[in-house]
């Protein structure tokens, strides 16, 4: 038969057996096999770098990417889902140089780049154990042991295929532009790259004078980078703002904005003292200033100036200056920024760069060997002694820092290799607007947005571990060439055995061959590519797509669905949509759950250094796998913030897990019992009881609603129909049904209950399991394959449940939901008068806009321990309603009637005001006015009961309870409650369920009395041989029940 059901909840270790039974047996491998000739459902496993350790997001990713896949499976289609493992880049380099005590790039090349690169390739393993233990313990089913890996040289190739396809349209070229720059790293970012690292930092900006040639006046300039300063060569105004020239109060003549007067200068003013802050002298447009001269603030950059043969230090016009902050004046230093750059083309300025690629300013400038952002408080200092500062206001404001090692970012003219991500903007908006998002609102708003102001992507990094970007350039005439793959490579460079090289520096960078063009040697350029590029390279490198697998990279392309954080919209998402556009002009992906991010119970983002971050070892090791999973699905939307924390996990277990364990624990229980075989027997629904067909019924429903939800990625949605089911089964069905399964015998009525019961226990395990896979197989593994050998192995091999439509009664459902309702009011109303459930009470009436049968009125009665129920359409004389204004809503429409709106509603007739409201959705007060009409929106309503009755009601159900006790219903609750603490103590001594028992007492003639009255009635009830007055044998416990002392001892009967 089945096993003994443990009823404790040490889910975890049960959790690592089903670990063990699906290693064992090869459950995963099953699944696909069993699937082959099914219809292809494709899923992309974004790829987690190996050298960083998982966290908490890593748990919500998995499991989102796991249950969808196994849901599909489930479904009878083939589900390929490779793992896969990101292994270039920034993050692995800084693991390394921190290993070796290596600080940047210099130190690198002196250690030696060969080495470096070993080390960079072991690096990338080391937490690769701890991301298989945690994907098994969170239950992530992938293919691990063939993933794709980034540094592998087949995936490499299919990476250069892709560039030299880029390139071949012309999409690929070098340039000379201002980057994103990471001075510590050494190599520009991606703007996709810039989007994950900005913070907020406070800062001082500068407001500076530029003294104007051949005049006693100053230019006001702002600026929020102080150290470009010496850099500056031009200054820059809207030509089609006003500008004004002003005497100031601190002596000063000063050219600006007029927009921006009163905030900059207001403060020099005094008005007690009868001082203006400043005197307009002249207004002119921006356009009136342009090419007027100003003395160069540094001297180092007029030298350079003059090198150059170029004019700079003039006013120059571009209407990207706002009028928002500064002075409406800009510096501009070329060198440092897209529309200093701009400017500098359209006027032809010096290029002036005074710092180098450490950050550092160079030695011309005064600050030589300082990093830029601690070259701040010197620039300010200096300018300050000369006279030159007008004022260095803190601002606060966004800045990108690096999003690997925490740098701060420069915007750094030098030459890059770039695609020409704005040649395909429409095919991106295009490609983009055929996506399933979920949110609809990140595919249109966030990521459409980033679309829509797409940036060409710089895609070179001057690094040293990454995919070597293919281009070889003519060290003679500058020719330049890319190389598609190793047989080419190998056909260049005229040695067979550059087929075979190492796609990686150095070894690459060795192959060499002669230009076409001068016959001088080719090498390859120095510069990797942006390991983005190789998660977006993916679905079609892991297949070494196209030098082999073009049908199954045709069959698995494009995905069926993805699924990462928010964060993916400039990162992943963005990265396979561009390849996917640039190489194949369609999506890569049909559906995309965007995943919020995971925060801690008060809403603020995790981290060490804060202590509120949470180990997800820990988490799985104290809840198990199946109580976060769960939290994860039913908490909230997937792409909202997700709040963790223990005390919420656990209440999801108690309320879910829990409840459908301890109703499976209670079927094996009484089916071991009764020694039940659910292959012996079938189910009979034309013999079925009403509960029987309502259960079934609901089942149904929850099936087909949660396979709807799941194929429409509603995830929260399809776990709140299984909440709800499970609550109903247990705390309704069987609740209702008890009695039945502790009859005595196999009638059928029995028989029916364990067959109904059975069969919503397994199938709603089936349609659970895709969610919470471990607990399930569990329950599977014990009710089904215990006594069906011809069973699926696993209810992972199962196919998900089908929705049977001649079990499904949709007006016995309404039928319950209706008794449901109306015994939820009738508790609330036992609650507010304080009778427990155990006291019966004689009347409840009902008033509602439906009648019920006998038989649901039955259900209400014995549910709720009242003699009568009785529907009624007028409970006025147990109940009536207080009005007061709603005072939100009636201010604005009648303020000046309020006070007698007030007096008026507190005059009305309750009862007869209700039914006015129901009857035409407003009242009318015509003690007040004709024109006052109050709607159900203006009114606070409170419901009044009479002595002796309680009510509850909505807007449709009115529920009364009597509540007053005659003594003979106060003795039938005393008899319940000597029923209800002998239960207890049977539990207490640790009796079996079907032990027989003996009673005994000890208590006053009173209660006596009720046990001669009532003794067979309570032996009954407990499985009572006899009942025993004057001494007390076996347990015994003293109770005090509805003020009543009693001494009661069970003991095993004999």
């Amino acid at each position: 038969m089945y096993n003994k059901v443990e009823t404790n909840m040490n889910f975890v270790d049960r959790e690592k057996q089903t670990e063990k039974f699906w290693e064992d047996h090869d459950i995963f491998k099953k699944s696909m096999e069993q699937r082959k000739q099914g219809e292809t459902y494709t899923f992309y496993d974004g790829p987690p770098t190996a050298n960083g350790k998982p966290h908490i997001g890593h748990v919500l990713t998995r499991v989102i990417k796991d249950m969808i896949p196994r849901y599909q499976t489930m479904k009878g289609k083939y589900v390929p889902r490779k793992a896969g493992w990101d292994t270039h880049g920034l993050p692995v380099e800084l693991e390394v140089e921190k290993m070796l005590g290596l600080n940047g790039k210099e130190q690198i090349e002196e250690y030696g780049m060969e080495p470096f690169i070993k080390k960079c390739k072991e690096s990338v393993w080391k937490y690769k154990g701890m991301w298989e233990d945690f994907s098994g313990t969170v239950g992530f089913w992938a293919d691990m042991e063939n993933p794709y890996v980034t540094y592998d040289d087949n995936f490499i190739e299919s990476e250069w295929w892709a560039l030299k396809q880029i390139w071949d349209k012309g999409l690929l070229y070098k340039g000379f532009k201002i980057v994103p720059y990471c001075p510590r790293c050494g190599t520009p970012l991606s703007s996709q790259e810039v989007a994950q690292g900005y913070k907020t930092v406070k800062e001082r900006s500068a407001v500076v004078r530029f003294k104007v040639v051949g005049e006693d006046a100053y230019f006001l300039a702002w600026t929020t980078t102080p150290w470009t300063l010496p850099s500056n060569v031009a200054l820059c105004v809207n030509p089609d703002e006003t500008y004004c020239k002003v005497k100031a109060a601190d002596g000063y003549t000063y050219y600006m904005a007029e927009a921006l007067l009163d905030k900059v200068l207001g403060k020099l003013g005094n008005e007690e003292e009868g001082v203006k802050a400043y005197e307009v002298l002249e207004t002119y447009t921006g356009k009136d200033l342009e090419y007027k001269e100003y003395e160069p603030l540094y001297a180092c950059a007029a030298e350079v100036a003059a090198k150059q043969h170029k004019k700079g230090h003039f006013v120059t016009c571009d209407t990207y200056v706002t009028m928002s902050d500064g002075t409406g004046i800009v510096h501009i230093a070329p060198a440092f920024g897209e529309d200093d750059a701009n400017v500098g083309r359209k006027y032809d300025l010096p290029f002036v760069q005074f710092v180098n690629g450490k950050g550092e300013m160079t030695e011309e400038t005064p600050y030589a060997g300082l990093f830029v952002k601690k070259a701040d408080p010197e620039v300010l200092k200096d300018l300050d002694a000369q006279g030159k500062l007008f004022d260095a206001p803190k601002f606060e404001h966004e800045y990108p820092h690096c999003w690997r090692c925490d740098t701060p970012l420069i915007y750094y003219a030098r030459e890059s290799w770039f695609i020409k991500m704005t040649a395909v903007k429409d095919d991106l908006i295009r490609n983009n607007n055929t996506v399933n998002w979920i949110p609809e609102s990140i595919g249109k708003g966030r990521f459409g947005d980033w679309l829509e102001n797409i940036q060409d992507w710089g895609i070179s990094r001057n690094r040293y571990w990454g995919t070597p970007l293919n281009v070889w350039e003519c060290e003679g005439c500058g020719h330049q060439e890319s190389i598609g793959s190793r047989a080419e490579l190998a056909e260049r460079s005229g040695n067979p055995d550059d087929a075979k090289v190492e796609l990686h520096r150095p070894y690459i960078d060795a192959v060499t061959f002669k230009c076409p063009d001068c016959g001088k040697t080719m090498h390859r350029v120095p510069e990797v590519i942006d390991c983005w590029f190789d998660s977006g390279a993916m679905p079609f490198a892991q297949h070494h797509y196209p030098f082999e697998n073009e049908d199954l990279f045709k069959q698995q392309f494009p995905a069926q669905f993805i699924s990462e954080a928010v964060d993916q919209t400039r990162g992943w998402f963005y990265s396979l949509m561009a390849e996917s556009t640039l190489l194949f002009n369609k999506a890569p992906y049909e559906n995309v759950i965007v995943l919020g991010h995971v925060q801690d119970e008060n809403g603020q983002k995790m981290s060490k250094s804060k202590g509120n971050a949470v180990d997800p070892f820990d988490a799985l090791e104290t809840y198990g796998a199946d109580a976060i999973r769960w939290y994860f699905y039913i908490n909230s939307a997937p792409w909202l913030p997700n709040r963790f924390h223990g005390k919420a996990v656990q209440e999801g277990q108690r309320k879910f897990l829990s409840t459908l364990w301890n109703t499976y624990a209670f079927f094996v229980l009484y089916a071991n019992i009764d020694g039940f075989d659910a292959t012996k027997y079938k189910l009979e629904y034309d013999k079925l009881s009403v509960m029987d067909k309502w259960l079934l019924s609901k089942l149904n429903t929850v099936i087909g609603a949660v396979d709807d939800n799941l194929g429409s990625y509603k995830i929260p949605e399809a776990a709140r129909a299984l909440d709800e089911f499970v609550d109903d089964m247990s705390n309704w069905y069987v609740r209702r049904s008890r009695e039945r399964f502790w009859a005595k015998g196999m009638e059928q009525d029995k028989i029916n209950a364990y067959m109904t019961l059975y069969t919503a226990l397994v199938e709603i395990c089936k349609c659970a399991a895709p969610m919470i896979p471990f607990m399930t197989e569990e329950i599977y593994q014990n009710l089904v394959c215990s006594i069906d050998k011809n069973a699926p192995e696993s209810i992972h091999l199962c196919d998900f449940p089908t929705v049977n439509e001649a079990y499904i009664d949709k007006e016995l459902e309404k039928n319950m939901d209706e008794v449901l309702k109306i015994v939820v009011m009738g508790r609330a109303c036992r609650n507010a008068a304080n009778i427990k459930n155990r006291q019966p009470i004689g009347n409840m009436f009902v008033k509602a806009p439906f009648e019920l049968s006998e038989y649901f009125k039955e259900i209400i009665e014995d549910e709720l321990n009242v003699k009568k129920v009785s529907f009624t359409d007028d409970v006025s004389s147990y109940t009536s309603y207080t009005f007061k204004p709603q005072l939100r809503t009636v201010g604005p429409k009648y303020g000046k009637y309020l006070g007698q709106i007030q007096k008026a509603l507190a005059e009305l007739d309750g009862n007869a005001a209700m039914a006015e409201l129901k009857e035409n959705g407003f009242i009318t007060l015509k003690s007040v006015s004709d024109d006052v009409k109050l709607a159900e929106e203006d009114l606070l309503i409170t419901m009044t009961q009479m002595e002796g009755y309680v009510t509850e009601g909505d807007n449709t159900v009115t529920v009364v309870l009597d509540t007053n006790l005659t003594p003979e219903l106060i003795e039938e609750g005393f008899v319940r409650e000597i029923i209800s603490k002998i239960q207890t103590m049977r539990k207490e001594a640790g009796f079996e369920v079907m032990d027989k028992i003996m009673i005994s007492y000890q208590a006053d003639d009173k209660v006596a009395a009720i046990f001669d009255k009532y003794g067979d009635a309570i032996k009954a009830d407990v499985l009572g041989l006899d009942v025993v007055a004057g001494s007390v044998d076996g347990y015994e416990k003293e109770w005090n029940i509805n003020g009543e002392t009693v001494l009661l001892g069970v003991k095993k009967g004999e």
